[in-house]
């Protein structure tokens, strides 16, 4: 007994042993794509309209990071987001990549109730769930939620959808004179 105890006991320090030394070597090679790939995606404006060539903003970030796709791919972001990305990575900024589409103010989509069908088509495309209802019921666009990227427009039979410029919360004019309640009384 005393014999498979201490070989237990052995097996269990040299298995701590390799555990430590894979853990210090992980953190000495780490990949720092990750961490270069969450800054450029905090840079994109989150439309995830697919207009650079991705599905979404982080598969974008993520070619990016592995210098497989250009920063002017981003309709959205504009001028604005290729000079970030140009000194976040140390690169001359270029003009916005025509193949990609033209920047745009910011949108919002307003579903026309009346024309509405309720065919549940904008909700299937809408990549951040901004749209809410029901089947043969009438849509609505959750404003909050909505980013412009104009996925929603294609696929409704009854054209109900517009598109509004609205200014982008990040842009809005902060108020001088904002009440804010005294939380000791």
């Amino acid at each position: 007994m005393p014999a498979t105890l201490t070989l237990v006991l052995l097996l269990a320090a040299l298995g701590l042993g390799i555990g430590l030394g894979l853990s210090l070597a992980a953190s000495r090679w780490r990949d720092n794509s990750d961490a270069l790939t969450e800054r450029i995606n905090a840079m994109l404006p989150q439309t995830q309209c697919a207009q650079c060539g991705y599905p979404g903003c982080r598969p974008y970030a993520e070619a990016i990071a592995r210098d497989d796709a250009d920063i002017n791919r981003c309709p959205p972001g504009g001028d604005a987001t290729i000079a970030a990305l140009a000194e976040l990575l140390g690169r001359e900024p270029k003009p916005l990549d025509a193949s990609c589409g033209e920047h745009k103010p910011t949108l919002l989509a307003v579903i026309d109730e009346q024309r509405c069908i309720g065919c549940t088509l904008c909700i299937q495309a809408c990549p951040v769930d901004a749209i809410s209802g029901a089947a043969k019921w009438m849509h609505t666009v959750i404003a909050a939620e909505c980013t412009g990227c104009e996925l929603c427009l294609p696929p409704c039979p009854v054209d109900c959808i517009d598109l509004i410029e609205v200014t982008p919360p990040s842009q809005r004019p902060i108020p001088l004179h904002v009440h804010i309640p005294d939380l000791a009384a």
